[in-house]
């Protein structure tokens, strides 16, 4: 049998102590205990252990998701940038206003479906790696799971 311990804390702490126990219902004393069982004990660290790697697998899954989008949000817009400077002709001033009319309609066209899009939950980056990702289809045709043709009669040459 153990004698029991006397243990000094800050103010601040004690009151916290106090309030939590409280709050549950149990003692001080008790909540002390489990606190500093699940602190000592081996096993309770290995838990804390296993539920942070758990965690941290998932968000580095999470960031190598991300990392994948921006690489092809910025190359997508690197393509179109380099295309819309290279094929579109530049507007005599005459045609200015057309052109910025026609841009306008453009741009609302685009903001709807942008706003459609994210109100789909659905975006056009997965829509496209989706198109891209192959299909087990493309590795394999039915004929290459029928049975093999039997090998042709073997015949003699005739004596002669």
């Amino acid at each position: 049998m153990t004698a029991a311990k006397t243990v000094r804390v800050p103010a601040d702490l004690g009151d916290r102590l106090g309030r939590e126990a409280a709050r549950r219902g149990v003692t001080q004393t008790a909540l002390v205990e489990a606190a500093l069982r699940g602190f000592l004990t081996p096993e309770a660290a290995d838990r804390r252990d296993e539920v942070l790697i758990r965690r941290l697998d998932r968000i580095t899954r999470s960031l190598g998701r991300l990392s994948r989008d921006h690489v092809v949000i910025s190359e997508t817009l690197a393509l179109f940038v380099r295309y819309f400077l290279v094929v579109t002709p530049p507007v005599s001033d005459d045609e200015q206003d057309a052109a910025r009319a026609l841009g306008l309609e453009r741009f609302e066209y685009f903001v709807t479906q942008l706003a459609e899009r994210i109100a789909g939950g659905r975006t056009l980056l997965n829509d496209v790696l989706d198109e891209i990702r192959p299909a087990e289809r493309d590795f394999f045709t039915v004929a290459d799971f029928a049975a093999p043709a039997a090998p042709p009669p073997a015949t003699e040459a005739a004596d002669g």
